[in-house]
């Protein structure tokens, strides 16, 4: 088992704090597959700092998601500190994750998320400001470097742990590549090499397989899944199957999929109320169908979607003919 600053991470499959996916009703459904440690959506610390009520909503989190951490964002140490101590108090949460991989245009135009990355002395006045402001483990996450002419994540990372990070995911991309091309896995095991604080393995992980590949390979002591697990939670317990060395069971039917999205759009409607979880409902649900045959219909009907009876009779149509 991991500690992240005594905090117990009972296994190595953890969902990645990805924006306008990782709410409470997704990050419940991958627990409920054998995610083990969840992270939030990014908050601005600015805003929290602000009381802007859609940045607390990004707090909440169902009695089940534990550990859980929260991830900001932000260039300016006293607000993050600021931040921290609110998203500690609001959310209950078990670490504070401190975000420097966003790549971003408008958010690395206000020299937050990577663009930290291009200010060291700036990231870790950062991290010790939030380590002194909170009682519960600090975490960074970072990307390769900006990019191919400045991949400094091994650095970044000693520098990190210095400041008094608990661990450090790295991404396996420059700020300039977002998200194209293949993951380096190979900095993520420098990084590894750099420090002795917790490794977390993030970049490229969409097959079970992929889980004890990346673990393998980088020496890391946790693996992040993000866009992998995007209408896809089974991820999890299927990656766990191949860690364990068993045999992988095969992607779920169409109904078991319905099933699994109406979970999710009946938590996201306590949380979010109709019309923004029909919204969103809209993506998950299309990334819910992703290889059913002749699901084309079905994504027409649900992007048509504008109240909680329509998802409904989406669903019903996924069960009845798909």
């Amino acid at each position: 088992m991991v500690s992240i600053g005594g905090v117990d991470i009972p296994g190595v499959l953890c969902l990645a704090p990805m924006a306008g996916v990782a709410d409470a009703a997704f990050r419940a459904v991958c627990r409920s597959e054998g995610a083990v440690y969840t992270v939030s959506e990014m908050v601005s610390a600015k805003a929290l700092t602000l009381q802007d009520a859609k940045s607390r909503k990004l707090l909440e989190r169902t009695p089940e998601d534990r550990p859980f951490g929260v991830q900001l964002f932000g260039s300016e140490p006293e607000v993050m500190a600021e931040a921290a101590k609110k998203a500690r108090a609001l959310s209950g949460c078990e670490i504070i994750d401190i975000n420097m991989g966003c790549p971003v245009g408008k958010v690395v135009r206000n020299g937050e998320g990577s663009a930290l990355m291009r200010d060291p002395a700036l990231a870790a006045a950062i991290i010790e400001a939030v380590v002194k402001a909170v009682d519960v483990p600090v975490t960074v996450k970072l990307r390769k470097g900006w990019d191919k002419g400045s991949v400094n994540a091994p650095e970044l990372a000693r520098l990190a742990e210095k400041a008094g990070a608990a661990a450090v995911c790295v991404h396996g991309r420059t700020r300039t590549q977002f998200y194209s091309g293949r993951a380096d896995w190979d900095v993520i095991r420098a990084v590894k090499e750099a420090v002795s604080i917790p490794v977390v393995a993030n970049g490229d992980v969409f097959e079970p397989e992929d889980a004890p590949h990346i673990l393998r390979y980088t020496g890391a002591d946790l693996v992040m899944i993000g866009r992998g697990a995007m209408g896809n939670p089974w991820i999890f317990s299927r990656g766990l199957a191949a860690l364990e060395g068993r045999e992988i069971p095969p992607m779920p039917g169409a109904k078991v999929r319905a099933d699994t999205a109406e979970r999710q759009f009946r938590l996201a409607l306590a949380f979010k109320g109709e019309k923004i979880a029909c919204l969103e409902a809209r993506k998950h649900l299309c990334w819910y169908l992703r290889g059913v045959p002749y699901a084309s219909s079905a994504k027409e009907e649900i992007n048509r979607a504008q109240t909680a009876e329509d998802v409904e009779k989406v669903l019903a149509h996924i069960r009845r003919e798909l």
